[in-house]
């Protein structure tokens, strides 16, 4: 084993296992205390295969026809249309991955040159921020596996990238744990971006939740590669296989036709508990598959152990529910085996924090913090009712996702039939909802947004997590609702062979997407797509309300599936405690999705109550800045473009300050708000953006906008 002492900026930590003999290692490899190493004799140890990993693929890109980064679509193809599929009920799968690139890549950034596309990031920008890189296709190798315990039941997808630009000499890890319910190429255009031009290995996973659906009509699955295969096929290969006997499933299609399992609500896992682990894991076979391919072989042909944890930087990094992931890897490593972490908009599970408070201008919040689960379910139930309020006039893009305001009224209307509203008239009821949101906690910057996240997000993500956290099965039907495909009434239908065969590459793993949607089982008319369903209880389409009060029922009421929730969301609350890693968390302001009061804010007080002057956390929160990067310059969302910012940009400088302090001690910048300058101009014909839009992170900032944490109080600039 390579005994180099690696001090630089990371902390003074030295190897644990440099200089003990061969007969030490062998002894602690016996034991289990050496993950993927095991002594040789004559102290060098050898490189051992992790036993969590399955059978292990590796596929070599020239970097010209294929890559890694881009699939061979280079930064013109992945501005421009979908890549082509010869035979779409046959995809190949090097078509499979183009796809899913191509729509990871779009689903995550802005993809406008006037949004910063091409000019500010983009694969064509170089680590200094020029545009040399033409069209920034890399070529290297990438390695995919199983993360499994043998049943096939748990398979999370790990993956490897490895640039041809990787130095043995000055190794590198960054991990890319995939945002939202993604599959493995999940943050490829964030993480995975900053990682392979830097020429790091990149270590993906997809968190447990990804692109497994099984299609129970046909029942076909997803195999890792993305193909579709008969489940009995499959068989463990599947990266989802809902857990019905084959009577089970006869008697479900009977009963519920058409439907569909996904693999983030119906895994019956609960993911989210494992997603540190399963960074972690990422970063071993990382280490597993360097030495493989680049350390030095001994005499019976095996690789060595050179590259570890104590020669080598590693930085847990993504975004939003990867860089959850990443915070909690850090938060759970006792191997050291991450250096630093740098994470934007991250999903940090807290409940409410006992004497922590949370001051902007004249406003406190007490008791900060709330966990997913519930401010999701409160969002669910007031966001459609909250966009008819005044100060939610001219709602960005509601045009296009609330078409139609009587379902919003109706929503308002059902809200005080049920008592979860005081006031008597619709215009007094929008009001209500809205200050509803905002005393929770939700920003007047989110006030215009609050409507698009609703139908695009909300309303998926509640039915997804109300699942998981519980355990519950696709058979369970919880709350009334189901997946499937839809035909043009809305009504269950089954999805096209193209749809189903292609669901690797066009799905985000949380419906609606790829032709899936949500259906109330429970219509009184018959099953049909909730957003445009009736109520029973209502006997109105009103978002189906009685699902949105079954959902926040499973977190504040006592039954027995309550409890399950409850017990599922314990499972995945945040320490705060980061074992004084370097560490910057950037966030957006206009967050509507994961708000800041809930999630950043709280978790940098709660960081600064456990670990205090030990405690080398930057937060660093960016106005004019929310969620969606990808929403900014979207046609059908006009404003986004004139009033917000790529938060992308201030991630990528995240990533590069938390790299420098790493390499070179360079310090990290104090916690500050960052004021930006939105591009103005007429809403959905914005000018392009410059760099004085968006300003860099800085080393002096003004004392108005340091963000400061004392005696149980964090403030944060006005």
């Amino acid at each position: 084993m390579d005994a180099t002492r690696r001090q630089d900026g990371r902390n003074g930590r030295t190897s644990a296992r440099a200089g003990l003999p061969g007969g030490v290692l062998g002894a602690l490899a016996a034991a289990g205390l050496l993950a993927g190493c095991t002594s040789s004799g004559g102290g060098a140890v050898r490189n051992v295969k992790p036993a969590f990993l399955g059978a292990v693929t590796r596929t070599s890109y020239d970097g010209t026809s294929d890559d890694l980064l881009t699939a061979g679509l280079g930064k013109t193809g992945l501005a421009g249309a979908p890549p082509a599929v010869a035979v779409p009920a046959w995809p190949t799968v090097a078509e499979l991955r183009r796809l899913a690139i191509y729509n990871n890549y779009r689903g995550l950034v802005d993809m406008s040159p006037k949004g910063g596309y091409g000019v500010l990031y983009g694969p064509n920008i170089d680590v200094q921020g020029h545009d040399t890189l033409g069209e920034g296709k890399i070529a290297g190798t990438e390695y995919l596996a199983y993360d499994d315990d043998g049943s096939g039941a748990v398979n999370v997808t790990l993956m490897v990238q490895v640039p041809a630009s990787f130095s043995k000499a000055s190794p590198c890890i960054v991990t890319a744990t995939s945002s939202g319910s993604r599959g493995v190429y999940g943050a490829i255009a964030t993480a995975g971006e900053w990682g392979l031009k830097h020429g790091c290995a990149v270590a993906y996973a997809d968190k447990g939740t990804g692109s497994g659906v099984h299609d129970l009509a046909t029942n076909t699955v997803d195999t890792q590669d993305g193909v579709r295969t008969a489940a009995g096929t499959a068989g463990k290969d599947s990266i989802f296989t809902a857990a019905l006997s084959a009577a089970e499933l006869a008697a479900f299609n009977a009963a519920r036709p058409n439907r569909v399992a996904v693999k983030h609500a119906h895994s019956g896992r609960n993911p989210e508990k494992d997603w540190g682990h399963d960074t972690l894991d990422a970063v071993r076979f990382a280490f597993w598959v360097l030495n493989e391919q680049l350390a030095d072989r001994l005499g019976d042909g095996s690789a060595s152990v050179q590259l570890e944890p104590d020669n080598t930087v590693v930085i847990a990094s993504s975004v939003s529910n990867g860089g959850a992931a990443a915070i909690a890897a850090a938060e759970q490593d006792t191997e050291g085996l991450i250096d630093g972490v740098a994470v934007a908009e991250p999903v940090l599970e807290l409940e409410a924090v006992p004497g922590l408070a949370i001051t902007r201008g004249a406003t406190t919040l007490t008791a900060a913090g709330r966990t997913l689960y519930d401010y999701f379910t409160f969002a669910n139930l007031y966001q459609p009712c909250a966009s008819q309020s005044t100060r939610a006039a001219g709602s960005w893009g509601i045009a296009a996702v609330l078409p139609n305001p009587t379902l919003a009224a109706n929503r308002c209307a059902a809200l005080r039939a049920k008592g979860l509203l005081t006031t008597d008239t619709l215009a007094l009821q929008a009001e209500e909802a809205l200050d509803k949101l905002l005393a929770a906690g939700w920003q007047p910057e989110s006030n215009l947004l609050q409507a698009t996240h609703y139908t695009l997000v909300t309303a998926a993500i509640t039915m997804t997590y109300s699942n998981a956290y519980g355990r519950f099965g696709v058979a369970d039907g919880l709350c009334g609702l189901s997946f499937a495909g839809v035909d043009a009434a809305g009504a269950p239908a089954p999805l096209t062979a193209a749809q189903l065969a292609l669901m690797f590459g066009t799905g985000n793993g949380v419906p609606p997407s790829a032709g899936i949607q949500i259906i109330n089982d429970l219509d009184p008319a018959g099953p049909t797509v909730s957003a445009l369903s009736v109520s029973p209880s209502t006997g109105a389409k009103d978002y189906d309300v009685d699902a949105a009060v079954c959902q926040r029922d499973l977190l504040t009421g006592t039954g027995a599936e309550a409890g399950r929730v409850r017990a599922g969301i314990a499972e995945t609350l945040r320490t705060g405690n980061l074992h004084g890693k370097p560490a910057v968390i950037v966030a957006g302001r206009s967050d509507t999705l994961i708000p800041v009061n809930f999630n950043a804010r709280p978790y940098f007080g709660r960081n600064r109550m456990v670990e205090g002057a030990a405690s080398r956390l930057t937060y660093v929160e960016v106005t004019n800045a929310q969620h969606f990067d990808a929403f900014i310059d979207n046609p059908a969302l006009p404003g986004y473009d004139a009033n917000l910012v790529p938060l992308h940009s201030y991630f990528l400088q995240a990533m590069d300050r938390v790299w420098a302090t790493l390499t070179t001690r360079a310090p990290l910048p104090p916690s500050q708000l960052v004021r930006t300058t939105p591009r103005g101009g007429t809403a959905g014909a914005a000018p392009a953006i410059t760099s004085a839009n968006v300003p860099p992170i800085s080393d002096a900032p003004a004392a108005a906008d340091l963000i400061t944490y004392a005696s149980g109080t964090v403030t944060i600039p006005d």
